[in-house]
């Protein structure tokens, strides 16, 4: 049994940003491009899944994420499919999903070498509360302008194909090696599974909601696989941790008690496997049982 407050842990990107509000208040004077979170204690199992914020002032790389079978076959336990739920947005932000048609190997090959990829992918506007899932093998990019919350496969595995003059290394044969060279659309449409339920996107490494809690109401979340709980909005206590937003929960094999603060709650949870029914009970519903 397991609730522990996570650990906020700043990265650096070229693409980043130094202001961090209202995610986090730590002053930084280096470009802040994501923020993982982390179990609380260095030593302890490391989870399956990552959740991550991404804060970017300019675009990233086109890139693409390999499958399992891929990632094992050079020696890595596991690829990287990952769902984004965007937080906020500029009025140009704008992200990239599969190609604008379909090309052979040899054609993207061409496109890698020229920098033509960077015309060749499909780009289209993003807004807050937007949700996107990127399976394994879909080149994407993120644009400027955006706060995204990742939840993804616990991976690091980029390859790249673009890099807008960054001169950072390109991965030309195993990005063609794994990428769909074609149209995708990704963007789900969210399906409301009660009035504080909301299901982003679901697949078989992760399932991925937002949960809507009233003011100065209990609740009570069932965290029986490994579960991420990040505060979008309001304040409220998990167990014994006071939330605000920015902060992050992790819990395996346990109930968290959730009292919501007075402007109420706005969750996003994160678990692994398929759409779980059980996932959160009101303080009514506990008395009743």
């Amino acid at each position: 049994m397991t609730i522990e407050h996570a650990y906020a842990h700043f990265l650096p990107k070229p693409w980043g940003v130094t202001d961090l509000c209202p995610w986090s208040n730590a002053h930084q004077i280096r470009n802040i491009g994501e923020i993982w979170y982390e179990r609380s204690s260095p030593v302890a199992v490391a989870p399956a899944l990552l959740l991550k914020l991404l804060f970017t002032s300019q675009p990233l790389s086109i890139q693409v994420h390999p499958d399992d079978a891929y990632a094992q076959s050079i020696g890595l336990p596991n690829g990287k499919a990952e769902a984004w739920y965007v937080l906020s947005a500029t009025t140009e932000a704008k992200v990239a999903l599969g190609l604008k048609r379909r090309i052979t190997s040899q054609q993207l090959r061409r496109a890698i070498d020229d920098g033509s990829i960077s015309e060749l992918v499909a780009w289209q506007a993003v807004f807050a509360g937007d949700t996107i899932f990127v399976p394994t093998g879909t080149i994407h990019a993120i644009g400027a302008g955006v706060v995204i919350a990742e939840i993804q496969q616990r991976s690091d595995i980029t390859f790249r194909l673009f890099d807008h003059g960054r001169e950072r290394e390109l991965h030309v044969e195993d990005a063609i090696a794994v990428a769909y060279p074609g149209p995708f659309d990704a963007r789900g449409t969210p399906t409301r599974l009660t009035d504080t339920r909301t299901l982003l996107t679901s697949n078989a490494n992760f399932s991925f909601e937002r949960i809507d809690l009233a003011a100065n109401s209990t609740w009570w979340l069932e965290a029986k696989e490994e579960t991420w709980l990040l505060v979008a909005g309001g304040t409220a206590s998990a167990g014994p941790f006071d939330l605000a937003v920015g902060d992050a929960v992790f819990a395996q094999s346990d109930s968290i008690k959730i009292q919501t603060g007075k402007v109420g709650f706005v969750g996003l949870v994160a678990y692994r496997g398929g759409m779980t029914t059980g996932l959160l009970r009101s303080e009514d519903m506990e008395a009743t049982q």
